[in-house]
């Protein structure tokens, strides 16, 4: 099998191509290297004969023109993503989502199948607003609560991509399924991000160790876990034009408790600071798996202490700047 991962050089990307590859697949990474790196991590796997890296920007359609077709499986991870980033330029983020998004759709081939990377984002305003319950299915209308504000620039993006993709591949003759991540987290995810974040100020010897949205609540899932969900899916045909939310519905956790998890892993024991979730952020967010398991037979399978041990294990290892 032929797979190109667009944006494979980042989190979700690179632990996927490398499932791939020991499922002994060919896989193409094609990244412009602004979010995802060459590292050592994508060094080794270029190493490999059955992996190409392609240096390219998605937002031009000249990185398409010169991209081969015929691949047997897209994914498309490709995003500008983290609260910072959205906040800092949010023209940024629809520009490069949209355009990445709306190239690949003006791209692909009939027949081939393609894997939409949405976010739970889009329907957490009715979380908010209190007219979605959780833990959340597939059917809740998606909810935007400010689009003026520039946090909900990316969910705008991704609910736009959803329709997109959707629509298109019915109109268009190709296959697509959109998964809706929820709290992905794992080994080099960046810095911008609950878990990493913890785990680097724990190395750090933060004290008082602060801990923004301390009486939130989320349901982590574990990259392991998230790649073994999009596998299943790609390989399931009934899978083609359904939205399927992806993430572990078994160990929703208080992020206060999180704290306390990452620093008896880190082995310190500096005084927790409660403070104010970021501006937009949802109190709750938990999803329901009913879809993805009717479809798979997917179960998570990494706990949420034996994540974070090998989370914090990585990020002692190789810190992050």
């Amino acid at each position: 099998m032929r797979a190109l991962l667009l944006g494979g050089a980042g989190f979700i990307g690179l632990h996927l191509a490398r499932r791939l590859v020991a499922d002994g697949h060919r896989v193409t990474i094609v990244d412009d290297f602004s979010r995802g790196r060459d590292d050592a991590d994508l060094d080794r796997l270029r190493a490999d004969p059955a992996v190409q890296v392609v240096s390219g920007d998605l937002t031009d359609p000249a990185t398409w023109a010169a991209l081969p077709t015929g691949w047997d499986q897209i994914y498309l991870l490709a995003a500008v993503v983290g609260v910072r980033n959205v906040e800092q330029d949010p023209a940024r983020v629809i520009r490069v989502n949209t355009l990445s998004a709306l190239h690949l759709l003006d791209w692909v081939a009939p027949g081939e199948r393609v894997f939409f990377a949405s976010t739970s984002e889009v329907y957490a305003g009715g979380v908010t607003a209190g007219v979605v319950p959780v833990p959340t299915d597939e059917t809740v209308p998606p909810m935007i609560s400010d689009i003026a504000a520039p946090r909900f620039a990316y969910a705008a993006s991704k609910l736009l991509g959803e329709a997109a993709f959707l629509h298109t591949a019915r109109a268009r003759g190709f296959e697509t399924v959109v998964g809706r991540f929820h709290n992905v987290y794992g080994p080099r995810m960046g810095a911008d991000h609950v878990i990493p974040e913890m785990s680097l100020r724990a190395l750090r010897g933060a004290d008082p160790f602060p801990v923004p949205g301390a009486d939130q609540f989320r349901a982590f899932c574990h990259v392991d876990d998230a790649v073994e969900a999009m596998v299943r899916l790609m390989a399931a045909p009934s899978a083609a034009g359904q939205i399927v939310h992806i993430g572990n519905d078994r160990e929703e956790t208080n992020i206060g408790d999180l704290a306390k998890l990452v620093l008896r892993v880190a082995g310190v024991s500096p005084a927790i600071a409660p403070g104010n979730a970021p501006p937009g952020s949802v109190a709750r967010r938990c999803p329901d798996l009913s879809r993805l398991r009717e479809l798979t037979g997917y179960e998570p399978g990494v706990s949420l202490e034996e994540g974070v041990r090998s989370t914090f294990a990585w990020y002692r290892e190789h810190g992050w700047t």
